[in-house]
């Protein structure tokens, strides 16, 4: 579990570093992102936004997300039916499990990743500098549902 102040702080010191304005809007899209859990798509922080500042726009909130991907302070993930959602909590590589019922998305905790990409350096002698581990299947409250 992330420490969501800590969290919120290290980004707004981040923008600052790279010289971008702390507006209202902005410093709304960062709470949203410091705080969930779950993952959210674009449209899902512009509705929570929108709650608070009705005069923005959805190209605001699509801008600012890029700009955080950019500063390495939102993870972006990508899926084949063309949505995305971003990772505000742990903008680093780390694995999710994802519902293919309900699009909830997890944070597991696996030490063994480390482990893993340990092996899959000594095996290939690739440097990896990057990797992406989704597991999917049903969660337990879709698995009740049925």
């Amino acid at each position: 579990m992330v420490d969501t102040e800590n969290r919120l702080n290290t980004m707004i010191q981040k923008l600052r570093e790279n010289d971008y304005r702390i507006t209202p809007q902005r410093l709304a899209i960062l709470k949203i992102l410091a705080v969930s859990e779950n993952h959210p798509s674009v449209e899902k922080v512009y509705e929570k936004v929108k709650k608070n500042f009705p005069t923005t726009s959805l190209a605001t909130v699509y801008k600012n997300i890029a700009m955080l991907k950019e500063i390495n302070e939102v993870l972006e993930l990508g899926f084949g039916d063309g949505s995305n959602r971003y990772d505000g909590n742990k903008p680093y590589p780390h694995p999710h499990v994802v519902c293919t019922e309900c699009k909830k998305i997890i944070d597991p905790d696996l030490v063994a990743l480390e482990d893993m990409t340990r092996e899959l350096t000594r095996e290939t002698g690739f440097k990896i500098v990057n990797h992406r581990l989704d597991f999917f299947g049903i969660c337990p409250d879709c698995q009740k549902k049925k």
